[in-house]
């Protein structure tokens, strides 16, 4: 049985459209049309992923998606107006994982859906070459608990958040373009927006750095990229 897909929109025609296509794709699909019975069906029916429209009745998108990352890493995927700008933005910042401008290609949905569900895939495999715990300073990055901990306190990240965290101290002191970690980390080679990368980070570090005025992990190589600090110390400015 395929991934199973929760479609919530509440146009039936794109709802329809979605279902027959990712169907047809080998995964299995449940959908709903307001926001309340969205969030009722993330929870009780345990989906793979979840595509998840901004505008609903009842309660909105980003509501739901609040709502949900109190409960569930599941993967949301959040479908937007193409000229609302802040509604982008607001998704990653409540959690979403990325979003989907409307009106959207079926193919970008497809292909999205696959490389969300794909980095999940990889993530659930575990650390390969690398120690179950690795060490940076106070920090531990446990790959088989998906657990943060610095000084000991756990961090709460988000399955994409910690993704990033894996990824970059995998390979500290390396710096990776924005286009890079969006194809090493979400899996896009063709479709997605850097803007997903600069708003994870920005979030990531709001949870991850002690001091935000002077980071000690995620580093910032101005013009190039992000890097993770091997020996974290007392940090450098962003």
């Amino acid at each position: 049985m395929g991934a199973k897909v929760l479609i919530v929109d509440d146009e039936h025609n794109i709802v329809d459209i979605l279902k027959a296509n990712l169907e047809r794709e080998g995964y299995q699909t449940i959908s709903a049309y307001d926001g309340v019975q969205a969030l009722e069906m993330g929870i009780s029916q345990k989906p793979d992923l979840i595509l998840l429209d901004c505008m609903l009745p009842k309660m909105d998108g980003f509501d739901v998606c609040r709502k949900l990352r109190l409960q569930t890493n599941v993967p949301i995927l959040m479908l937007t107006a193409k000229s609302e700008e802040i509604d982008k933005v607001l998704g990653l910042e409540l959690g979403a994982d990325d979003y989907i401008t409307k009106p959207f290609s079926v193919r970008e949905v497809l292909a999205r859906v696959k490389a969300q569900l794909r980095r999940v895939s990889i993530t659930e495999i575990g650390g390969e070459d690398h120690p179950k715990v690795m060490s940076f300073g106070d920090l531990e990055i446990d790959q088989e608990a998906y657990q943060v901990r610095r000084a000991g306190d756990m961090i709460d990240l988000t399955l994409r958040e910690f993704e990033l965290v894996r990824f970059l101290a995998k390979n500290a002191g390396q710096v990776f373009s924005r286009e890079s970690l969006l194809e090493k980390v979400w899996g896009y080679e063709y479709y997605g927006d850097v803007r997903t990368v600069d708003v994870t980070v920005r979030r990531t570090r709001e949870k991850l750095e002690p001091d935000q005025h002077n980071y000690r992990y995620i580093m910032t190589k101005r013009g190039v990229g992000y890097y993770f600090e091997k020996n974290p110390q007392s940090g450098a400015n962003p």
